[in-house]
């Protein structure tokens, strides 16, 4: 096992304890975890990073059973500062987001500590909040419906709770908070502007006449754009608003004929609600054909490997040949497909 593998006797006996555990879905995806584990331990790894491992997996567990009743369910998570006032303009902001979108059949995901996370929670209600806690030695925790909320799972790591809190949702609306709101809203803006995440909404949401989003727009502008650090477009993706009704207009108008995305060899599957015309079709290659590295925009059934993965073949599909450096404009081109007559 020196080399980063098992003797086929371990394998064997891998094989016998996933039998006896009746194990029988994905075995191949937990045998690995089982090998790493062991491959830990044959490399005297030290301790403490086997405790940052074991605790790391522990917490992904635990989260991942409080999602799993819910997984079909549109969610939306909510940053803010924990700091934030029940008199602040800013909580009520926070909550009356939070009880528009969780009328429209949206759960809230929140980090179910005070301030903005506890307003959210507010707004939406225990039975359309999930919590995802960070413990920490200095903050105080929420003193109503978060703390009493069966639906929250608690955390020691940062990086575990960022995973959870933006795993599984379908937009995102930041309000204005420290450090720990920056590092969760310049995290969800890498995601996108790398292709590491499929494009989501993300809402900047300020309180009413507010400047705190409008500043970070003009730092990008005058700083960010000019030195070369990011393209023209980058921020272009997000809304920057201090209307409630214009936050959730964004969340929800983003899925109104886009569903999801997939990815099949060089080819990008773009899965719609509402079949495009030959007409819509041509306005989108005459708008967004340079982003094709070949070809064009496509209407297309199920693809091969999804028909075989039973990956929502029931929806219309478009199918393109994306250009690697044109992930930033993908945004743009679901918004358009958004807009489209047929979308209804």
């Amino acid at each position: 096992m020196t080399d980063g593998t098992l003797t086929d006797d371990l394998r064997h006996e891998l094989t016998a304890l996933l039998d006896r555990a009746g194990i029988h879905a994905e075995r191949g995806l937990i045998a690995r975890m089982l090998q790493t584990a062991l491959l830990l331990g044959r490399e005297s790894t030290d301790r403490l990073d086997l405790k940052i491992a074991s605790a790391a997996l522990s917490e992904m567990h635990e989260a991942f059973r409080l999602f799993q009743p819910f997984h079909r369910v549109p969610k939306v998570t909510v940053f803010g500062s924990a700091r934030t006032l029940h008199d602040d303009p800013l909580y009520t902001q926070a909550r009356d987001v939070a009880a528009e979108l969780a009328g429209d059949g949206w759960m809230v995901v929140t980090g179910a500590g005070p301030g903005i996370m506890q307003a959210a929670v507010d707004g939406a209600g225990a039975r359309m909040s999930l919590g995802v806690s960070i413990r920490l030695p200095f903050e105080q925790p929420a003193e109503t419906i978060v703390e009493q909320d069966a639906q929250i799972v608690s955390m020691k790591y940062f990086f575990t709770r960022k995973l959870m809190l933006m795993k599984e949702s379908r937009g995102f609306i930041c309000l204005p908070g420290g450090f720990g709101t920056m590092d969760e809203m310049f995290e969800l803006l890498t995601l996108q502007q790398t292709g590491k995440a499929e494009p989501m909404p993300i809402v900047l949401l300020d309180a009413p006449g507010g400047s705190f989003w409008s500043g970070l727009k003009t730092f990008v502008d005058e700083h960010l754009v000019p030195a070369g650090v990011i393209s023209p477009n980058d921020l272009d993706r997000v809304l920057i608003t201090d209307s409630v009704e214009q936050a959730v207009a964004d969340i929800t108008g983003f899925w109104r004929n886009y569903d999801s995305l997939r990815w099949v060899d060089d080819r990008l599957v773009l899965r719609l609600v509402h079949e495009p015309s030959d007409a819509e079709i041509q306005t989108l290659n005459e708008r967004f054909g340079d982003m094709c590295a070949e070809g064009r925009i496509e209407r297309s059934g199920p693809l091969e490997p999804e028909v075989a993965d039973g990956d929502v073949v029931e929806l219309p599909r478009l199918v393109l040949n994306l250009r690697q450096r044109a992930v930033g404009s993908l945004f743009a081109l679901i918004r358009a497909i958004d807009a489209l007559p047929s979308a209804g």
